[in-house]
């Protein structure tokens, strides 16, 4: 996978899958422009792997919630970094609640930062580049329910139909894709054993890494012939039902 010569935009790509996202996109050849939501100091470390690779790489800050510097990230991007090729759609927000307990304000939020900002950026990159590749980080969850993050799913809802509407209005010149973790990383806040508890759940009994989410974005970002489709990098959990209680996250 030879990515020599292109530029890749990764939204969060500071943190957790996006940091690894764009280590591989680097390690692939790309060079790397990195969003950031509020502190540059969450992208040192990444900067450090990056320059150890002598990768070029840019970092670029927007708060998603702000319309007017999510609108401009992709011309601020091309300024910056001269050209753009890939757009990875990662930065996403993930707080709790119940059917019982959300509120308009909640929902809101969500959609802002994990559907309109990624469906914003596609637009603008299918506007002022015209060609390349988009891949919007999802949620095995989007195959059933997720009792305890409502608007944070019914965010992710939106996404997967918009990575559908947009695969269709931006062809040929650019292919959309999604990539749903499952059980990848655990939530802030937890450990190693919260992954190993839920392994059980998952049909392959183990969970996975977030290497295994950027090779699948890999894979994407060099297809020249896949669009509108859905990777469930999940170890299988997305066949059973999704019913209630706790679930595997990235």
């Amino acid at each position: 996978m030879n990515l020599q010569g292109k530029t890749a935009l990764i939204t969060g790509g500071g943190r957790r899958i996006g940091k690894t996202i764009a280590i591989a996109l680097a390690d692939a050849g790309a060079d790397i422009a990195v969003h950031y939501p509020a502190s540059p100091d969450e992208t040192e470390d990444l900067k450090s792997e990056l320059d150890r690779r002598n990768t070029r790489s840019w970092y670029l800050k927007a708060d998603f919630e702000d319309d007017d510097e999510c609108r401009t990230l992709i011309e601020r991007t091309l300024k910056t970094a001269g050209s753009l090729d890939i757009l990875i759609n990662s930065a996403s927000i993930f707080l709790p609640d119940t059917l019982m307990e959300t509120e308009l304000k909640d929902v809101v939020r969500h959609l802002k930062v994990n559907s309109w900002a990624p469906f914003v950026l596609s637009r603008e990159f299918a506007r002022l580049v015209g060609r390349g590749k988009i891949v919007n980080l999802l949620d095995t969850r989007i195959s059933g329910y997720d009792f305890g993050h409502v608007a944070y799913i019914l965010s992710k809802y939106l996404l997967s139909h918009l990575t559908s509407m947009t695969a269709l209005a931006f062809s040929p010149e650019i292919t959309v894709n999604g990539v749903a973790p499952g059980l990848i990383l655990s939530p802030p806040g937890q450990d190693e054993s919260y992954l190993e508890h839920l392994s059980a759940t998952v049909p392959l009994k183990r969970h996975g890494g977030a290497r295994d989410i950027a090779e699948a974005v890999l894979y994407l970002v060099t297809s020249d012939f896949t669009t509108g489709q859905v990777i469930y990098v999940d170890g299988g959990r997305h066949l059973m039902e999704y019913g209630s209680g706790q679930y595997p996250h990235q």
